[in-house]
C-alpha cells in the first residue's frame, strides 16, 4: 500500500466493514474477506471457492468480497483487524496466529508431521477441531486450514543428506527463535535476514544456504545460485482461514453453519491447486539443473530437535498435545 494512503487507512477499513456489512434494509450480508496473496494464488482462490460455494447455497443472501494482495494490510495487522471486527474473514498462516495462541503456536514445530497426508489427517480430524475450536478466546473463529507446502533445506555446497552436512553452513532463516534454534540444533550457523536480500547473499557467498517451499525456490530464482535442495520437510505450518468472532456473534446459526460448511468445502480445491503449483516449480527447478535429493533417514533429524522441544514445550499441556499429533496413524 503506498505511504499515502496509511493515515487512511483505519477509515478505508470502517468504510469498507460498514459498506460491505449490508445495511438495515438489506436482506443480503457481504462479508469482507483478506489474503496477502495475488488473486490467481492458491490460498486466495480458496477463497474464491468458499465464496462461489456460499453464494449459491445461501442463494445471494451470503457472499465475500475478497480484497487480495495484501491490500488491506499485512497478516499481523489484518489479524488485529479481524478481532476488532473490521475485516469478517481472512486467510492467514498459521505462524502469525502462534504468535497470540499457544495451541497453534505447536503446528510451527520443525519435525512435527511425519508427511503430507499425516499433517492432513491430523488437522482434518479431531485435533484440527479443537485447535479451530480454541481461537475463541482471542475473538477469532477458526473455520479450515490450507496447505502451504512443506519448508526445505537448499545450499550451494553440497547435498544435506544428515544434519552434519549442515555443521559450518550458513543457513538464512525467518526472524524466529524456533527457526534459529532448529539450525542451531542440526550443527548449522542460522543467518537471520530479509527475504529479499537472500539471492544477493546466495550469489555472493554472504550465506550458503536457506530454507522453504518449492514455489518459493522456484520463483526467486533461488536454484540459480544454491543448487541443492534437500527433501527434510522440517516444517509444515499450515494456512488457517479466520473469522471474527464480533461478525460470527452477529450470524444466525444457519448463517454459521452454511460458513463453515463453505469453508470446508473450498479445502478440496486450494489443496488440489497448491499440488499443482508444487509440482510445476519442481518440474522447472529440475529442469533447469538443480539438485533434489531425498533425506535418507531423518530420525536423526527429529531427535537433534529433543531440546529444542523441552526448552519449547514447558506447558504440559503442550507437550500432551505434541504427543496426541505425534500418535495419529
Amino acid at each position: 500500500m503506498p505511504k499515502g494512503w496509511l493515515p487512511l487507512f483505519p477509515a478505508l477499513l470502517f468504510w469498507l466493514s460498514a459498506s460491505c456489512h449490508g445495511g438495515s434494509g438489506s436482506s443480503a450480508k457481504v462479508l469482507l474477506a483478506a489474503d496477502d496473496h495475488p488473486l490467481e494464488y492458491p490460498t486466495t482462490q480458496g477463497l474464491v471457492a468458499m465464496n462461489r460455494y456460499l453464494t449459491e447455497k445461501s442463494g445471494g443472501r451470503l457472499s465475500l468480497d475478497i480484497f487480495a494482495d495484501s491490500v488491506l494490510g499485512e497478516e499481523k495487522v489484518t489479524i488485529e483487524q479481524t478481532q476488532l471486527g473490521i475485516l469478517d474473514i481472512n486467510r492467514v498462516n498459521v505462524s502469525p496466529v502462534a504468535q497470540i495462541s499457544p495451541e497453534l503456536g505447536v503446528l510451527v514445530l520443525p519435525y512435527l508431521f511425519r508427511d503430507q497426508a499425516h499433517m492432513r489427517r491430523v488437522l482434518d480430524g479431531e485435533i484440527g477441531e479443537e485447535l479451530l475450536g480454541s481461537l475463541g478466546r482471542y475473538n477469532l473463529v477458526g473455520l479450515c486450514f490450507y496447505d502451504s507446502g512443506a519448508r526445505n533445506f537448499y545450499n550451494r555446497v553440497r547435498p544435506i543428506l544428515k544434519p552434519a552436512d549442515l555443521v559450518g553452513l550458513k543457513i538464512r532463516v525467518q526472524e524466529s527463535a524456533i527457526m534459529v534454534g532448529m539450525v542451531k540444533a542440526l550443527g548449522g550457523s542460522p543467518t537471520p535476514m530479509a527475504f529479499g536480500e537472500v539471492y544477493s547473499s546466495l550469489a555472493t557467498g554472504v550465506i550458503d544456504g536457506a530454507e522453504n517451499n518449492w514455489p518459493s525456490y522456484e520463483y526467486t530464482g533461488h536454484y540459480q545460485v544454491a543448487g541443492y535442495y534437500s527433501l527434510d520437510e522440517h516444517s509444515r505450518v499450515p494456512e488457517i482461514v479466520l473469522m471474527s468472532r464480533r461478525t460470527w456473534a452477529r450470524l444466525s446459526p444457519e448463517e454459521r453453519a452454511l460458513i463453515k460448511e463453505a469453508a470446508r468445502a473450498s479445502v478440496p480445491a486450494q489443496r488440489k491447486l497448491w499440488s499443482a503449483l508444487e509440482e510445476k516449480a519442481r518440474r522447472d527447478v529440475e529442469a533447469n539443473g538443480a539438485r533434489v535429493n531425498a533425506i535418507p533417514d531423518r530420525r536423526p533429524f527429529e531427535e537433534a530437535m529433543r531440546p529444542l522441544y523441552d526448552q519449547v514445550l514447558t506447558d504440559p499441556k503442550l507437550r500432551a498435545l505434541v504427543e496426541r499429533i505425534r500418535a495419529v496413524p
